[in-house]
């Protein structure tokens, strides 16, 4: 596609959603609490339609079909119900958490009063070093996509994307964002669903012979549909994104926006079922490209079906990238800003630092987004480059930091769980990846998985997210019983 038509389509579909967070930060007077919470203002579509805008992000156009251009059938399996399975969760576990702490924000909100202060920083940390990365990586992929759709200087689009969704963030904060993705939600289920029928209306036979071919060229690449021994990737890839995405506080934000419990758990159910078919599809458009055979970048594997296509698909698709981008990164500002002002700060930041904080991250994340080389290597994770590998690193990193909590924290609804409980719980869960290394092969080993937690091949090792999560729920547990808190 021409550039200069690019160009006009992204400064468009930017201004259609600026102009939408912008009326909404008009429309009423925004107190601090409202700027992080929209308290109680949601009904369940609204709630269902946000939490699958915010949950959708250009990464689905990269993720699931580079997981199945590798993977094959389970790895696809995996990626699709990892991508449902924290809006179950919210929908069972988030109404427990409203009764309990009626005027939370964040997850760590609902920490603190169980667990204290403590474990609300460690709880805040995790979920910011988890959402930044995320925000970075979507800064990257929407510099990617753009230029691989239309030839556009990456920094660019990522530019005024930051540009525009700080500006009506900054100013409506979490009102603002439900406000945009509504329209968003809307725009991404029309586009996708028209875009996979003109892609599926083609030759559809083909399609499916391609899903179920191997990979001719590329030996790395498993990729069909038809291989049924990638259980285990598919099943770590379970584990650690579910586990991770509880502490993306973009949702639990959401959990207080929503008017009921029955408005939150009718929302998630909504949000669960749109998502799942669509990463399932995506993914098995990955295991489409590689039975073609080998492609130079396996990231971008599904914009080689669309290469061919003609330009009005290519501009869909061009407004398809901004609103899936728009709808993830507003939700990632807030949800950072809510993370920090609440648990980091301990709810001493004023809303108008809250304002600066959201707009002074942008710059910082479009840095990293960029590749750059680091004069320094970040220690332990030996990260000396934010390239691909750097992001997936750490996000590894961030996913086995919140395995090993996720259950000290859910297992806090049952009444039995003491603090010190729940804070050793926690700690031990990342000992018992070190036991399960130092079983298996030598204590180094066990080491080096708590900050590369991967198998030969490069991808989530699904023993040692499972150390996490069991080790840290038997040591609550025990700990617990061990430990009561005092009456």
């Amino acid at each position: 596609m021409d550039t200069n038509i690019a160009y006009g389509l992204m400064i468009a579909t930017l201004g259609v959603f600026g102009y939408i967070g912008y009326q909404a930060s008009n429309a009423k007077e925004i107190e601090a609490d409202d700027y992080l919470s929209a308290r109680g203002s949601q009904d369940w579509l609204r709630i269902g339609l946000s939490l699958f805008a915010s949950g959708m992000g250009i990464w689905i156009l990269f993720g699931p079909s580079e997981v199945g251009y590798y993977g094959g059938f389970w790895d696809v399996v995996g990626y699709a119900v990892s991508a449902s399975t924290p809006f179950l969760l919210l929908a069972y576990v988030g109404p427990m958490i409203r009764e309990r702490l009626p005027s939370g924000v964040t997850l760590a909100d609902y920490v603190r009063i169980r667990l204290g202060r403590p474990m609300q920083v460690y709880v805040g940390l995790i979920s910011v070093l988890y959402m930044f990365t995320f925000l970075f990586a979507e800064f990257t992929a929407i510099g990617k996509g753009m230029e691989t759709l239309s030839g556009m200087e990456p920094l660019i689009p990522m530019a005024l994307v930051g540009i525009v969704t700080a500006g009506y963030v900054s100013r409506g904060g979490l009102p603002a964002s439900l406000a945009t993705d509504r329209v968003q939600a809307w725009t991404i289920m029309f586009l996708v669903v028209a875009l996979l029928l003109v892609l599926f209306g083609g030759d559809i036979g083909g399609l499916i012979d391609d899903a179920r071919a191997y990979n001719p060229e590329d030996s790395w690449s498993i990729g069909s549909m038809s291989y049924m021994d990638s259980f285990e990737s598919g099943l770590a890839l379970i584990i650690a994104i579910t586990a991770a995405e509880m502490f993306s506080q973009g949702n639990w934000q959401r959990a207080w926006a929503s008017e009921s419990d029955e408005a939150l758990a009718k929302g998630a159910w909504l949000a669960a079922a749109l998502v799942l078919p669509l990463v399932f599809v995506m993914g098995v458009l990955g295991t489409v490209v590689a039975g073609q055979g080998a492609v130079t970048d396996p990231s971008a594997a599904f914009f080689y079906l669309i290469e061919d296509a003609g330009v009005l698909f290519v501009a869909a698709f061009i407004v398809l990238a901004i609103a899936l981008v728009c709808s993830s990164v507003d939700t990632l500002q807030n949800a950072i800003v809510a993370s920090i002002s609440r648990d980091l700060s301990d709810s001493t930041m004023s809303l108008q630092n809250a304002r600066y904080l959201t707009i002074g991250m942008i710059p910082i994340a479009i840095y990293l987004a960029t590749g750059p080389t680091l004069p320094f290597t970040i220690p332990l994770i030996g990260i000396s480059a934010f390239d691909a590998g750097g992001v997936f690193q750490i996000f590894l990193f961030a996913d086995l930091l919140a395995a090993a909590t996720v259950m000290p924290v859910l297992l806090t609804l049952w009444e039995g769980v003491s603090s010190k409980g729940a804070l050793i719980g926690a700690v031990c869960g990342l000992l018992s990846v070190v036991l399960y290394g130092a079983y298996t092969a030598d204590i180094w080993t066990g080491i080096d998985y708590v900050f590369s937690p991967t198998n030969e091949f490069g991808l989530a090792n699904l023993h040692v997210f499972l150390s996490a999560v069991i080790g840290s729920s038997i040591v609550t547990v025990a700990g617990s019983f061990a430990l009561p808190d005092d009456e």
